[in-house]
């Protein structure tokens, strides 16, 4: 039996239909992240006294530069998703960068954008 060299255009439907739920859920949490940074939501300290202002001051730089390095991740990571759905397309999914082998469904189906297979990611290491 020689071996597979890419997935089915059916397991890359499947693939594709994960990543697009993903990217989906990605989006939302961005756009909640950004709308903490933007103060949209915000309840500030504006009514309380000056000293708990100026406590408060540091602690939300601290938090959104946190949130600020959350949001810079997510949008990393939507991109990798869209990277992703691009190998869809060209039925380059799922093939291991390194090796050139396919990497496992279950890997796949954990990190979707993966681009390395556990054999070659553990090598990198």
């Amino acid at each position: 039996m020689t071996e597979k060299t890419r997935y089915s255009d059916a397991e890359l439907e499947e693939f594709k239909e994960l990543i697009l739920e993903k990217l989906k859920e990605a989006q939302e949490d961005l756009d909640l992240l950004k709308g903490s940074l933007s103060h949209s939501d915000d309840h500030g300290t504006d009514d309380t006294g000056r000293s708990f202002n100026m406590m408060e001051d540091g602690s939300d730089t601290l938090s959104r530069e946190e949130v600020a390095q959350l949001a810079a991740r997510q949008e990393k990571f939507i991109a990798n998703l869209q990277n992703a759905l691009v190998r869809i397309e060209n039925k380059t999914y799922g093939i291991c960068r390194v090796t050139g082998k396919l990497i496992q469904k279950e890997r796949l189906r954990l990190v979707p954008h993966a681009t390395l297979s556990i054999e070659a990611k553990n090598s990198q290491s």
